[in-house]
């Protein structure tokens, strides 16, 4: 579907304690894109409301989305290993049995490996914005983007995306209210209030210490 990726592979030490969640949590927790489109029923071993959280960094909101939610299901997909290895450490230490992880591209995840309207929300917390207008092509919000998440999600699914770009904000308000099949929950066809339901990072805290601003949009599928 896509042949632009919207992430770059980086190199990063792994600590520790981040091998060990891959050593010891890959085998209870990890998925393969190659294994194509699993039971996600039996993989969890119930039938639960299921969100999928595209490039999770280091599992911080994840983790504490996860704690929070016993009673849902949670499928992230991050492509840099030491961010998959803190995640499952966490998972580990935290003794959680509601996440499941991919390491691979997201986007060949929700293609190749979830069923048409199985999800209940897909999560896209401060992805890469590409500042540069001849990087823009490579931002992951595009209109076939929007397509592909409409068919994954139920009707009446929320695609929840943040950003601290407001540039970028104003980028995925133009691709997803002209895409069809969808409803902004902004009263104002903008931005949402941040929801309770999204994990304050760290990262966000310092921004808004320093005056910088964060964008909320919730689009749900009605078609």
């Amino acid at each position: 579907m896509r042949t632009i990726k919207s992430f770059v592979m980086r190199t990063g030490r792994t600590t520790v304690g981040q091998q060990r969640g891959l050593d010891v949590g890959w085998p209870k927790f990890g998925l393969e894109l190659a294994d194509g489109a699993p039971d996600f029923d039996q993989v969890f071993g119930r039938s639960a409301p299921r969100t999928f959280e595209i490039g999770f960094g280091m599992g911080h909101s994840t983790l504490e989305m996860a704690a929070a939610a016993p009673e849902q299901d949670f499928i992230g997909v991050e492509v840099h290993t030491p961010g998959v290895g803190a995640l499952l450490s966490g998972v580990l230490a935290q003794e959680l049995s509601n996440i499941r992880v991919y390491s691979c591209d997201a986007i060949e995840v929700l293609r190749d490996c979830i069923a048409d309207a199985s999800l209940d929300r897909l999560l896209l917390f401060f992805p890469d914005p590409w500042h540069k207008s001849r990087h823009h092509k490579r931002r992951i919000v595009q209109p076939a983007f929007a397509e592909l998440v409409r068919g994954k999600l139920k009707i009446g699914g929320v695609l929840h995306m943040a950003t601290d770009w407001q540039p970028y904000a104003e980028h995925m308000l133009e691709v997803m209210n002209a895409a069809p099949g969808y409803r902004n929950q902004a009263a104002e066809g903008g931005c949402v209030e941040r929801p309770a339901e999204r994990p304050v990072t760290k990262f966000e805290r310092r921004g808004e210490r320093l005056g910088h601003g964060v964008w909320d949009i919730k689009f749900e599928r009605v078609d």
